[in-house]
Parts: structure tokens; C-alpha cells; sequence
């Protein structure tokens, strides 16, 4: 149904990818300084781009190839400065954006026939004939999984998750089934046709390596770390450095640090490559063994230790000792831990976040217990998605 009313304009656009007007109006597909005619119609304005892939507007992989650069950094800085506008930020950075072609991680569906991001709102599969965001080596591969999964019988609903590393492509296959020694051998011959880094199956037993010709791994603070399948990853390499950057530069001059929800180690073992002394604390058993192993090949001072945070978070005290911690937790947030920190006589605690909805309720924590937010940097690593990063500084005064 068309929108009537008086002509106004589109001024920002909303968490969800919608443009708002100046009279609070939302319309989707919309860029800021777009005007909305009387009659509903939308005149385009100079932030209107033409989305580069023909699946945009069908593909939940991406909400807003319609924004020109401008828009899109726009919106990623509004993302992350509007829930922090009460928390007075000293210093705001620009938005940094990784730039097209550079996700290295993405699951995808498959189904039906087709393989690819699922629409919006909906199970149906985008048979993904082309992708703007995927890194060229991962898209590489989804026309030969298409084959594979059509040459067999029934069409069976599976979810793949592809991640770039040291070796290649690493591919996990979830809900294919394989029945008898013909399939198994022509699944491994697949993988060595694609000289897939490693093929992993889950049948719903647990995940199996059907293929990894050497030990696979992820590059993580200029050394090799074993890559669990599945483990969490940073989405782009140009996303990561920006925040591992970050966390560098505020601290320097740090002597012993706390790296909570570390996961490989991505920023400790980067601390730890500069001399600081890091405990590197992380829930889950593979990831933590990945870092522990890392470092002691590396001879880095990282102390790797196994701890749910969420249900033993650190307490003060045991805190004393750190003169700063980082954390990095999922998109829940870390209430439980961030109340110990603030009770802390930590100097400085640098925290990076990918919801800052859950960053600036657990930010409010820190700051009515006296800490400063001295600088924000909001971190665009999923291009063209609503889904946006940021990475923060608080000190005490």
C-alpha cells in the first residue's frame, strides 16, 4: 500500500536497513536524502547506489547495497554512536568498512536444488549464482557443491559452512547423509577435486573429517593456530586487523592483561607477540587447546586457561593482578563479568563487542561505576549487512 501524506525525506536509515523520514516514517529499500513524494512514490538522492548483485533485494545476506559508501559508513557510525550517545564517548572514530569480496566465513543452505543465503524472513534458499561479499576462494566452491549434492539421490536439506584458512578452503557439510563405501568415496573424491583444506561431515552424530591432507590452521597474530572445525572466526582479515589495531594501540604499555571470551586467541596472541603477559580465558575445550598450543610453539607469554565465563565470570579479586583486560564476548553481552570488572582496580579495559545493544547496557555498568568511555571505533565487517562491530576504550579518571 502506497504511503500518503506531505513530501519529506529520508534522513537516516534504521537498524533493520529501512529508511526513516523526518516525520518518522519507515520505507524500506531507501537511502538517506531520498524524497518521499506526496503520493508514496520515492525520488532517488544522491546516497542511492545500484546494488551491484542481482539477488539483492531477494538474498538476506545483504540489506543495504542501495547505499552509496558515504551512507553505508554512515549507518555503520549510527549503529554504534546512537546506543552510546548517554554514555558521552570522548573521541569517535570514523566507521571502517571492509570492503567487497573479503568474508572469509559464511554458512550457507542448501535445498532443493539450490545452495546459497536464505531470504529474509524466510527457509527458502537464494540459489546463489553470484556473491558480492564472499571472498572469491569461498565462492569458488559453491557451484561444485551444487553439482555434488544434485548428482545425489533425494533432495536433502543440509547447511555448509565455509571458512578461508592457511591451507583453503574448509568445508563442513551438516544433514548430508552418507550410506556405504561408494558414497564415502565419492565425497573424498570430491574434496580432492576441490582440494578442499578439509571436508568435515555431520550426520548428527558430531562432526567428522572425511578429508584434511595436512593440519589446518588460521593465521591469528602472524603465527599459525590450529582451526577447529566450526570455531569462531573474525568475518574478514581487514575487519580483524582494524580491531586487534585497536586493541594494540589503547594497550601499550600494558605489563599483564586479561583476554576474556578469547577464543583462538586472536587478540592475545597478538598482546602476546608484543610482549605482554596475557591470560587468555575461553569456554570452549578446542578453541582453548587451539590457543594454548599456539602460543607454546611460539613461546609467547600466554596463559591459556578453560573457564565459562558466564558461570564463573572472574571475580575482583582475582582481577587485581591485571592492569587491563579485554573482552570479546557473543552477542549476548557479559552482564555477570562486566559487574566484577567494575568493582575492579582495573586501569583499562578495552572491549569489543558485535551488538551494541548488549554493549552499551553492559557500557552503562562501567560507566555509572565511575569509568570513562575515552574512544569508540564502529567496524563494518559484514558489508552491506545491518550487522555491524565496534571496539571501545574505557579508563577510570
Amino acid at each position: 500500500m502506497p504511503v500518503t501524506g506531505s513530501t519529506s525525506t529520508i534522513v537516516r536509515v534504521a537498524a533493520k536497513g529501512d529508511g526513516v523520514t523526518e516525520d518518522g516514517r519507515h520505507l524500506p529499500l531507501t537511502a538517506p536524502g531520498d524524497v518521499v513524494l506526496a503520493d508514496g512514490t520515492v525520488q532517488p538522492g544522491p546516497h542511492r547506489a545500484q546494488p551491484p548483485c542481482r539477488h539483492f533485494g531477494r538474498c538476506g545476506g545483504c540489506q543495504l547495497q542501495h547505499l552509496d559508501e558515504a551512507a553505508l559508513a554512515g549507518f555503520v557510525s549510527d549503529r554504534v554512536t546512537l546506543p552510546a550517545q548517554t554514555l558521552a564517548p570522548a573521541t569517535t572514530a570514523l566507521a571502517h568498512l571492509s570492503p567487497p569480496r573479503s568474508r572469509r566465513r559464511a554458512t550457507l543452505h542448501a535445498g532443493g536444488g539450490s545452495v546459497g543465503f536464505r531470504e529474509a524472513g524466510s527457509h527458502r534458499i537464494v540459489d546463489m549464482r553470484e556473491c558480492h561479499v564472499l571472498a572469491p576462494d569461498l565462492f569458488a566452491a559453491v557451484a561444485p557443491l551444487r553439482r555434488m549434492l544434485a548428482s545425489r539421490r533425494g533432495r536433502h536439506a543440509a547447511d555448509i559452512t565455509l571458512a578461508l584458512t592457511d591451507q583453503g578452503v574448509d568445508c563442513t557439510i551438516k544433514g548430508l547423509p552418507i550410506e556405504g563405501l561408494e558414497q564415502t568415496e565419492a565425497l573424498i573424491a570430491f574434496a580432492e577435486e576441490l582440494a578442499l583444506a578439509r571436508l568435515t561431515l555431520d550426520q548428527g552424530y558430531g562432526p567428522e573429517t572425511f578429508r584434511e591432507p595436512q593440519p589446518v590452521t588460521v593465521t591469528l597474530g602472524g603465527m599459525p593456530v590450529p582451526y577447529p572445525s566450526g570455531s569462531f572466526l573474525q568475518a574478514t582479515t581487514d575487519g580483524e586487523a582494524a580491531l586487534v589495531s585497536a586493541a594494540r594501540e589503547w594497550l601499550r604499555g600494558s605489563t599483564q592483561v586479561a583476554d576474556l571470551f578469547a577464543g583462538l586467541g586472536t587478540f592475545a596472541l597478538a598482546l602476546a607477540a608484543d610482549g605482554v603477559r596475557t591470560m587468555a580465558v575461553e569456554a570452549a575445550r578446542d578453541a582453548h587447546l587451539a590457543c594454548r598450543t599456539a602460543a607454546g610453539r611460539a613461546r609467547l607469554p600466554v596463559e591459556a586457561v578453560h573457564r565459562d565465563l558466564f558461570r564463573n565470570s572472574l571475580r575482583a579479586e582475582e582481577l587485581a593482578r591485571f592492569d587491563a583486560v579485554l573482552l570479546d564476548p557473543p552477542r549476548a553481552g557479559a552482564r555477570e563479568q562486566v559487574v566484577q570488572l567494575a568493582a575492579s582496580g582495573v586501569a583499562r579495559i578495552v572491549y569489543v563487542s558485535c551488538n551494541p545493544a548488549s554493549w552499551a547496557k553492559d557500557a552503562a555498568v562501567l560507566v555509572q561505576a565511575g569509568w570513562r568511555l575515552a574512544e569508540l571505533r564502529p567496524v563494518g565487517q559484514f558489508r552491506w549487512s545491518t550487522h555491524v562491530e565496534l571496539a571501545s576504550l574505557f579508563v577510570r579518571d
